[in-house]
């Protein structure tokens, strides 16, 4: 995630971020150049139409047409920031109960090896969701006397997870902690299986391909029809005028598509990896 200074309006009118969708625009905005040069110059050296004529009158229907694209894309651009925000909130709650959970344990366990086992395996969660939810491949781990295996072709975050209750249940066999205690602290390793299902849903659900499709064609027939419209009071004006608004749409459209999946590792996405290590931090210092 690309950390900014909010009151910095120079670093944001003349740098060109990473994230910034001028990059990525740049082949389509010269073929859209050249699409309304070529337009534009048939129309006012050959196609000499008069002045009664309807076509004169299609900048009309672009009128409309905006407004109504102009409503699709902030839809579209809030839906995605709600799902960014959502995947916020998800990790935030990820944050507060592995402290919770190292608390709760650190009062609760008196030996050393115990507390050395959560110590490492705490953070494991967190380091793995990482990884899991950008699609990274999760290596052997070794801590110590703590062994850590994740089997690439099963459910890894479950994995861990697993690996905690199973400890949690032989400390209550061992009669290390009692049933209440067993009850409190169940409570909080399922809160990480319930943050893992949220963020997996946010993942693999993307928006509807139809609506999706709609608007990327949507905006490029719109900006194709828009030489057609005002070459007649703009001129070879057109050409500029036309690329501005091709780059407007199109990088309200990109923004959408990057921050609707917040996992991965755009510019835009979550910090999850600093978050996990700082989760780490914590819970080294907690326990």
């Amino acid at each position: 995630m690309t950390s900014y200074n909010p009151k910095d309006w120079i670093s944001f009118i003349f740098h060109l971020s990473k994230a910034d969708t001028f990059r990525k625009l740049i082949p389509m905005m010269f073929i859209i150049g050249f699409y309304a040069a070529g337009i534009a110059y048939l129309e006012i050296e050959y196609w000499r139409l008069p002045e009664d004529s309807h076509v004169k009158n299609i900048s009309i229907m672009h009128g409309m047409l905006g407004f109504v694209i102009s409503l699709l894309l902030a839809y579209r651009t809030n839906t995605a920031y709600d799902r960014w925000w959502e995947g916020r909130k998800l990790w935030g709650g990820l944050v507060n109960n592995s402290r919770n959970f190292a608390i709760k344990l650190s009062v609760m366990l008196q030996e050393e090896k115990d507390r050395h086992y959560f110590r490492k395996m705490i953070p494991s969660y967190a380091a793995i969701l990482h990884k899991h939810l950008n699609d990274s491949d999760t290596s052997l781990q070794l801590f110590d006397d703590v062994s850590l295996e994740i089997d690439q072709h099963r459910h890894k975050p479950n994995q861990v997870a697993k690996m905690l209750f199973q400890k949690i249940n032989d400390l209550y066999l061992s009669k290390k902690i009692t049933g209440d205690q067993l009850i409190i602290l169940n409570t909080e390793i399922q809160s990480f299986t319930d943050i893992c299902g949220a963020c997996e849903r946010i993942k693999n659900t993307p928006i509807p391909y139809s609506y999706s499709a709609f608007i990327k064609k949507f905006i490029f027939i719109y900006v194709l029809t828009l030489p057609f419209g005002y070459v007649f009071s703009l001129g070879y004006f057109v050409v500029p005028v036309v690329v501005f608004i091709f780059y407007v749409l199109a990088s309200l459209e990109l923004i959408a598509e990057e921050i609707e999946d917040p996992f991965g590792t755009d510019a835009n996405d979550l910090p999850t990896l600093k978050m996990a290590q700082n989760i780490k931090k914590h819970v080294e210092e907690l326990i």
